[in-house]
């Protein structure tokens, strides 16, 4: 009879400071983390070290890991390593001078990994968190080619091309989004506050009120009624859409198709996901990973379903023999240019350089509309604002201006 086995929970780590004397008697010191002094000790024997000293060290929790912390750590290590800097004290270098801890305990935890003989590959695998597939399949395809700093450095290179572009649609939709938020809420104040003390000084006038202002009133009663409901309401809607969106895989591509859609941010978010898709795609290629297995890595990078799932689409497609050109034609999700870009490199047998200008050009096309963009919602939104404010602070002068030409 089976019996199920119980599995062990996870032991704590902390970090250790050492120091001792490697197997040439040369001093040498430095961090580890473990669950235990033995466990540090244990680990320095068998890479030949005789243990002097070992501290537990008091470290802050730090923030959270961002990828721009790892495409900052990809970027140094591959100036280390181009520098001639052995891998495991490049690790301990890059470790050591950043500012979130953190991060530091993460390179070290990486560094002991492979100072215990495990693959550079196989450490970051551990780690699906922080490094995704696209970032494993390219290290391990330089490590087995003996080129891991060229690697690193393209790596690094396509992290912050990437990084650049998601910094430019989230400026583009962050200035409107405040706008909006920061008109809501002046709005509320001003009725729940500002339009009930113009109530009490009409109703002494004794006299009809314009029209305006008795919707204005009529609107601020409401506020003051149910703005628990509509700040509720408000939130809870923003909160229950943002939680169906991750867990329902049908609402997801919804939303990623009407976001293709919109008007204006439309065109930038479709830019924006043809950029990235053909930069992953190029940067695999170009790395010898083979085409079928990088488009494992590029559907995920594409962040929008509708590309993701045309990805795989592609992917089916060539793995049968079509031509990349071809599929990605079927796919109807690229347009004329990038098909025609695609289908020269394929011909010339530069399919990654291809790919990259037309990256290049795509990340520029977002720069100009984000640029664009910014220079035509600043007078809108001025008008929207000016017309709301003044609107509603018109209507509630009325009757003071109507008094005035009656006294008159």
């Amino acid at each position: 009879m089976a019996v199920a086995t119980r599995r062990q929970p996870k032991t704590k780590q902390y970090m250790f400071a050492w120091e001792g004397q490697d197997r040439y008697g040369k001093r040498v010191k430095g961090e580890m983390s473990a669950g235990g002094e033995a466990q540090v000790q244990a680990t320095l024997r068998r890479q030949g070290i005789r243990v002097a000293r070992v501290k537990r060290q008091r470290t802050s929790t730090g923030r959270k890991i961002t990828e721009k912390d790892i495409a900052m750590f990809t970027r140094q290590m591959a100036t280390m390593m181009k520098s001639g800097v052995p891998l495991l004290q490049s690790f301990d270098i890059v470790a050591k001078g950043h500012s979130n801890p953190a991060v530091t305990r993460l390179l070290l935890d990486i560094k002991s990994d492979v100072e215990t003989g495990m693959s550079l590959t196989a450490a970051f695998r551990k780690r699906p968190l922080y490094f995704d597939n696209l970032f494993c399949n390219l290290v391990q395809a330089g490590e087995q080619a003996g080129i891991l700093e060229g690697l690193l450095d393209r790596l690094a290179t396509y992290k912050e091309k990437i990084l650049s572009v998601k910094s430019k649609i989230k400026s583009a939709m962050f200035y409107p989004t405040a706008v909006i938020v920061a008109a809501f809420v002046i709005t509320a104040v001003i009725m729940i506050f500002v339009i009930p003390a113009f109530k009490d000084l009409f109703s002494s006038f004794g006299a009809d009120l314009p029209g305006p202002t008795l919707m204005v009133m009529a609107i601020s009663e409401f506020f003051v009624e149910y703005w628990w409901l509509i700040f509720g309401g408000i939130f809870g809607g923003v909160f229950g859409f943002i939680e169906a969106k991750k867990r329902s895989r049908a609402m997801q591509i919804a939303m990623d198709r009407w976001i293709l859609k919109a008007p204006v941010f439309g065109d930038i978010i479709r830019k924006a996901t043809i950029a990235r898709w053909t930069r992953t795609l190029s940067t695999m290629f170009a790395a010898g990973v083979p085409l079928v297995e990088a488009l494992d890595s590029v559907g995920g990078a594409a962040g929008n379903q509708v590309y993701t799932d045309a990805t795989k689409k592609i992917q089916a497609e060539v793995s049968t023999g079509t031509s990349l050109t071809v599929a990605m034609q079927n796919a109807d999700v690229f347009p004329n240019m990038v098909l025609q870009m695609t289908a020269i490199g394929e011909e010339s047998g530069a399919l990654d350089s291809m790919l990259s200008k037309v990256a290049d050009y795509f990340e520029e096309e977002v720069d100009n509309a984000v640029e664009a963009l910014s220079s035509l919602m600043e007078p809108i939104i001025m008008v929207v604002l000016g017309t709301l404010i003044g609107g509603i602070v018109v209507a509630m002068y009325l009757p003071i201006f109507k008094m005035g030409q009656a006294v008159g």
